[in-house]
């Protein structure tokens, strides 16, 4: 059926039970689900004892202690059972539609990545998978009191094996870019990118950033997210589901052509920055100059 793999935070708290909510739903789609989970944060060994799943405790890390995405995808497809693939953030919701996405996918496409957008929701207890009607209540939940993100918000992607295997830049998982190079990598490799953000409800249930030392701006401005950015390479590797080749509906598959658009667009814009940008460098001598006689004037009319 299917390797699920990921990597948690520290299982404290809140976290501790939308963690434990997320891998239990991954586990309940089919029997022959298979879940690897990487690091050794705390309590990571003890809830894989508990939920009866994988527990790989040693991961390549930077200077800051920070996991490397590579060494989770690399180690992954060596030791999945299965050749069908899915890194999942370790809060992430999954229900029944998602197994019936994928067996779509499976059986039209020999190669592909699925990914999808998520749907915000606030969850602060145990979720009761032993109801029946677990998955109405949370798609209810979802639809009710949760948000939809935008198309560059993707916590997810199914894969075959191979497609991200020795080929990842020295990206770190937990902060931005690297979900955005794997839409391109796929692109760039010819494999059918699907966008079943319409067919399948994953569920993110909302958190604080208090991992971090500087809170939210820490995870996305920070010394390693500048980072991931310079590994992404600028635009022309940024992909998100607007980039995706086809789309998954309700209706069947459709062709996305809005990729072009998408990366006209982009290429428009970062022109115009490159213009802007370099006419600031070209003036900032005269601009200089012109602030210093400014100031002079005020001094001089003081």
């Amino acid at each position: 059926m299917l390797t699920f793999f990921s990597t948690p935070k520290p299982f404290r708290g809140h976290i501790a039970t939308i963690q434990h909510n997320a891998i239990r739903s991954w586990a309940l789609l089919d029997p022959d689900v298979e879940v690897i989970l990487f690091g050794d944060e705390e309590g990571a060994a003890g809830a894989a004892r508990e939920l009866r799943i994988h527990h790989e405790p040693e991961v390549e890390r930077n200077e800051h202690g920070t996991k490397y995405l590579r060494s989770i995808f690399d180690r992954a497809q060596e030791l999945a059972r299965h050749d069908l693939l899915c890194y999942v953030n370790c809060d992430i919701l999954l229900m029944s539609d998602f197994r019936e996405a994928l067996e779509r996918l499976a059986h039209r496409r020999k190669q592909f990545v699925m990914m999808g957008r998520r749907w915000d929701t606030d969850i602060a207890a145990p979720w009761d998978f032993a109801q029946p009607d677990w998955q109405q209540r949370l798609r209810a939940l979802a639809h009710g009191e949760g948000k939809q993100r935008p198309p560059q918000w993707i916590d997810y992607f199914a894969f075959s094996r191979g497609l991200y295997y020795r080929n990842t830049p020295a990206f770190v998982i937990g902060r931005p870019a690297w979900d955005n190079w794997l839409v391109w990598k796929a692109r760039a490799s010819k494999v059918d990118v699907v966008d079943a953000s319409e067919f399948v409800m994953a569920v993110h249930q909302n958190h604080d950033y208090s991992y971090h030392p500087d809170g939210a701006k820490g995870v996305w401005e920070g010394e390693e997210a500048q980072r991931n950015y310079e590994l992404l390479g600028g635009w022309r590797h940024f992909g998100t589901m607007e980039n995706a080749t086809h789309r998954l509906t309700h209706a069947g598959f459709k062709r996305n052509y809005r990729h072009g658009l998408i990366v006209a667009k982009r290429a428009a814009q970062a022109a115009r920055n490159s213009i802007w940008f370099g006419l600031l460098k070209a003036t900032r001598p005269v601009r200089h100059a012109l602030g210093i006689r400014r100031r002079h004037s005020s001094v001089s009319g003081a």
